[in-house]
């Protein structure tokens, strides 16, 4: 929260602060894809941390992931919203990220990448809520805090 994701287009980079991510934890949250076990299309998730996890839902919107468990730890952060960009998929669109990005290291190589830029936020400055859209994952794992915002 409060990084910037930063994308190459051509010679210039233009960087966006991160305002709002969903955590995906490990092989027993049942709204993670790796619940469901190791396949193809996740493989990703399963580390080593530092890559992103790119897929299409609904047949028209790529959502973008960065890995951060431990290998064979699958953890994920969706990156949900980014100022100037509300939405998984606006952002997605936006920056033009497609599979492309897929199973690529967060790097300047890749053309995507984080950066600090000097700015802290403080742990009261995020506010937790359930994550978006993840009903099917029962009472227990919908209604975790696991969607972070960063206030105003």
């Amino acid at each position: 929260m409060g990084k910037y994701l930063v994308k190459q287009a051509g010679k210039e980079n233009s960087g966006f602060k991160i305002i709002e991510v969903e955590a995906y934890d490990g092989p027993e949250d049942k709204a993670s894809h790796a619940s469901r076990g190791r396949t193809a299309r996740n493989e990703i998730m399963f580390g080593p941390p530092g890559y992103f996890y790119v897929y299409l839902v609904y047949g028209m919107h790529y959502m973008l992931n960065v890995v951060t468990g431990a290998k064979d730890y699958p953890a994920a952060v969706l990156i949900r919203g980014l100022e100037g960009f509300e939405g998984p998929g606006k952002l997605t669109r936006g920056l033009k990220v497609d599979l492309d990005f897929n199973k690529k290291s967060i790097s300047p190589e890749s053309g995507l990448w984080l950066e600090d830029r000097g700015v802290e936020t403080s742990k009261k400055e995020i506010e937790a809520k359930p994550r978006v859209g993840v009903d099917y994952a029962g009472p227990v794992w919908s209604r975790k805090l696991y969607r972070f915002l960063l206030k105003n």
